[in-house]
């Protein structure tokens, strides 16, 4: 059975605002292997007037930690999840997974900020993975299969184990020496530059381990 790492990025989110924020960790929020492994994401809990003002869209956020030092350390810890509103919590606090806390920042609480994800990324396998081989760049499917159902997502592109990039102009779940002058694939450093390189082709096949995506608004 094959197995996919899904890469959703969410056009309307290049630009996120980052609010600071105290980052609490929370015992009543699950942080499994499930979550550990990408298979699905983690439960978030914040004050609906922080989601106001970071506007997540589709439901999801980053939450960046500062291990040492505070805002501009160099030392982050980072979680992506699923945003709870919680009015019973400080305005300027954010709960994540106790687990995630002690395992990544190793206390309870930490300076933070929060802001709308501009991209995250699944696991998927089993029969939803099986759905997806035969596809081809260009096609639309429903984004349910990545936890957000109602919405649909564009595929982009992908890469197997060794990294070769899927081009759309290359019919086929192929893998073939080809002479390219552009991406993906190849990047020219002078002008007019060509290269023979090793890419696959449009379709899913089983050897494919990332799927780009995009939202469809």
């Amino acid at each position: 059975m094959p197995e996919f790492k899904i890469v959703v990025a969410d056009p309307r989110a290049r630009n996120p605002i980052a609010v600071p924020v105290l980052v609490v960790a929370d015992e009543s929020l699950e942080y499994e292997d499930k979550h550990k492994e990408q298979r699905e994401l983690p439960k978030i809990k914040m004050h609906p007037v922080i989601i106001d003002r970071i506007k997540p869209e589709i439901g999801i956020v980053v939450v960046r930690v500062f291990k040492e030092g505070g805002e501009g350390s160099k030392e982050k810890a980072k979680i992506v999840g699923k945003v709870v509103a919680d009015s019973s919590i400080d305005v300027q606090e954010v709960r994540v997974p106790a687990g995630f806390m002690m395992e990544k920042v190793g206390k309870d609480r930490a300076l933070g900020e929060v802001l709308r994800a501009p991209a995250f990324q699944i696991r998927v396998g089993g029969d939803k993975a099986m759905k997806l081989v035969g596809l081809r760049i260009g096609d639309v499917i429903d984004a349910s299969i990545v936890g957000l159902p109602g919405k649909k997502l564009e595929i982009r592109g992908g890469s197997d184990l060794a990294g070769f990039p899927m081009r759309p102009d290359i019919p086929g779940p192929v893998k073939k020496y080809v002479l390219l002058s552009s991406g993906p694939g190849f990047r020219p450093r002078e002008k007019g530059e060509r290269r023979r390189k090793l890419v696959r082709g449009n379709t899913i096949s089983e050897d494919i381990v990332q799927i780009n995506t995009i939202l469809v608004y």
